[in-house]
């Protein structure tokens, strides 16, 4: 019985292992089916790898072509391709695209965007007044109906309101900013505010300091410029009107003195304080304290009163023509520009302190520094200490 038992069992083990070889034989792994070697006797080729593949393609890309013999449409378009991509631009040609990038940025937005761009840009606001940042480039008012400060203040206001449907506040502009000036902005929030800071004006209870860069370095480098200006033609093949100055003194015949000239009856009293900060690389900081209010009168006594025109100032660096403002080549080299891309510097106006006299405190507000002017500074190596030390 037993050895029946065995001879059943030992059978049915031998059938088994007999089954399973026959199904694992002939199967193999991938593995061992691509690094076994192919049989001499067949003439199949041996499969191809990717990374081997792309040897090849680099090879042929990289093979010199036959004289003759006319390329592959693909590999014409491939070269056309290559051919048209333009080279990185360079570091001058960056800073130009920086500059129009820059001046053009919130000059042709939404006003919506604007009224957001000034609302960040709050430095103070009480129950009368709101003194913010005012970018470059963008004016206070226009005539032609485009985006200006004044279109965005009803905006604006809302905003300061929490966007209120039923909001009565309003904002009205005190005193004049030019399109090209940034920096401090004073807003009345009535028009009883806008009066009471009229007076304050005409009393000399508010001051403002500007810091310009300059070409050149005033002598002596602290002073007042006295000197009335006067609203004139200037003609040639593209006649315009510019500021000029109307002197009330002249240099006498002989050279030995000045004599007193009669004033002009359309010339306006204009009055500024100058103070050097540094000079370097041939131009100056220098901060200004008009005490006059008159169309562009920084900029004439800058360019005509000291010879010093203000670094982007297009207008008044050129007394008889419009043309871009001609810069020496330290400067230019400094700046990193050519004289032929000097058109997109922007006109370096900072309107940088603004102080209001209080019945109980004075008001005063000094704003930072804008990008472009913190470059130029930094380009021109040009460095300011603390308040002490101004005007």
């Amino acid at each position: 019985m037993n050895s029946c038992r065995r001879i059943a069992c030992s059978g049915w083990r031998s059938g088994l292992n007999t089954v399973f070889s026959r199904i694992t034989a002939p199967s193999l792994s991938r593995s061992q089916a691509t690094s076994a070697a192919p049989d001499p006797d067949i003439g199949e080729k041996p499969r191809l790898r990717a990374i081997d593949l792309a040897k090849e393609v680099q090879q042929e890309k990289t093979k010199p072509p036959v004289v003759g013999q006319r390329k592959k449409p693909q590999e014409e378009a491939s070269g056309a391709a290559e051919a048209e991509t333009p080279p990185p631009p360079s570091g001058q040609q960056k800073r130009v695209m920086e500059l129009k990038r820059f001046s053009l940025q919130l000059q042709q937005v939404h006003p919506n965007v604007l009224a957001k761009h000034l609302l960040r840009g709050v430095l103070y606001q009480d129950k009368d007044v709101v003194i913010t940042n005012k970018p470059y480039g963008v004016p206070v008012k226009d005539d032609c109906g485009g985006t200006s400060i004044s279109s965005v203040l009803p905006v604006l206001s809302k905003m300061m309101d929490g966007m209120k449907m039923k909001s009565d506040s309003q904002l009205i502009p005190c005193l004049r900013l030019e399109k090209e000036t940034t920096g401090v902005f004073l807003l009345a929030r009535s028009e009883e505010v806008v009066q009471h800071i009229h007076s304050l004006v005409t009393n000399n209870q508010v001051q403002r300091k500007y810091w310009v860069v300059i070409v050149g370095v005033p002598v002596p480098s602290e002073g007042v410029i006295d000197i009335p200006i006067i609203e004139r033609e200037v003609p040639g093949p593209r006649p315009h009107y510019k500021m000029a100055l109307s002197p009330l003194f002249r240099v006498s015949d002989t050279g030995e003195g000045v004599t007193k000239v009669r004033a002009n009856r359309q010339s306006q009293p204009a009055v500024t304080k100058y103070k050097v900060l540094d000079s370097g690389s041939g131009c100056s900081l220098v901060e200004l304290q008009p005490l006059t209010e008159v169309k562009h009168q920084m900029r004439v006594h800058m360019a005509l009163g000291l010879t010093c025109p203000i670094l982007g100032d297009h207008k008044y660096s050129h007394s008889s023509k419009l043309a871009p403002q001609k810069l020496p080549e330290r400067v230019l080299g400094k700046l990193g520009l050519e004289q032929s891309k000097i058109r997109h510097l922007p006109l370096h106006v900072l309107a940088r302190q603004l102080t209001l006299a209080g019945n109980t405190q004075d008001i005063n507000v000094t704003c930072p520094l804008p990008k472009y002017f913190k470059q130029t500074l930094n380009r021109l190596r040009l460095t300011f200490s603390d308040e002490k030390d101004q005007l």
